[in-house]
């Protein structure tokens, strides 16, 4: 299977708990299962029955830091779990960094529940600086399923377009459409000109687009 640079493949792994035992990520970028890196999204109440993600390099490394806990450089060696700093009430949008306004938090919300009510599909947002996130406790908070697309914004290692994409998302999404995203949208030159805010609403409106598509050969084939 072709993958663009921003793209490669981590083997699977059985279960969660390794994943908060630091691993050596092979760069530039990773497809990953559950343990390492991976946030996968599990059926019910288990972390186990998740599906290969598949997302940027970026994406890879914060969510595997985020969710894991990894060695880039010398960059964090442990994964992150601060459910202090979830919101006391459900919202899709975890701005943690400050990177949105409160309307643009609203706005995004309300096309988040939008494309859930039309699609099923449930997209979510957390907009972090690592290691300032809630890590780990976002699985529980948000109850991922392999319906659900988690969508991290994190500048820390450049691009700051990272996805965690569930099982039934990636048999009807292409591949390709998450490193197209983040290549337009995610990368320094874009967020430093526009902010992180312009990068976070276009990547949103991109997904939801996206998730409306007939499913076919073509689907997706645009970012806009």
């Amino acid at each position: 299977m072709a993958h663009s640079h921003y793209l490669h493949h981590i083997p699977s792994l059985p279960s969660l708990s390794a994943s908060l035992t630091p691993q050596t990520p092979s760069l530039p970028v990773r497809r990953l299962q559950l343990k390492t890196l991976s946030y996968h999204a599990p059926s019910h109440a288990t972390f186990s029955s998740f599906k290969p993600l598949h997302f940027a390099l970026s994406g890879a490394l914060s969510l595997g830091l985020l969710f894991g806990g990894i060695r880039v450089a010398e960059a964090a060696k442990v994964g992150v779990n601060k459910p202090e700093l979830l919101p006391k009430e459900f919202t899709s949008v975890i701005d943690v960094a400050g990177f949105l306004s409160d309307g643009q938090e609203k706005r995004l919300a309300a096309e988040i529940a939008a494309l859930e009510a039309d699609t099923g599909f449930k997209l979510r947002v957390l907009a972090q600086n690592y290691p300032d996130t809630p890590g780990l406790a976002v699985k529980d908070f948000w109850q991922v399923d392999d319906r659900t697309v988690v969508f991290v914004a994190d500048p820390t290692f450049g691009n700051i377009l990272n996805f965690n994409v569930g099982a039934s998302v990636d048999l009807d999404i292409p591949r390709s459409f998450w490193s197209r995203l983040a290549g337009k949208y995610g990368n320094i030159f874009y967020w430093k000109e526009k902010g992180e805010d312009a990068s976070i609403e276009a990547a949103v409106t991109a997904i939801s687009n996206c998730l409306r598509e007939p499913v076919g050969p073509n689907n997706c084939s645009e970012v806009n």
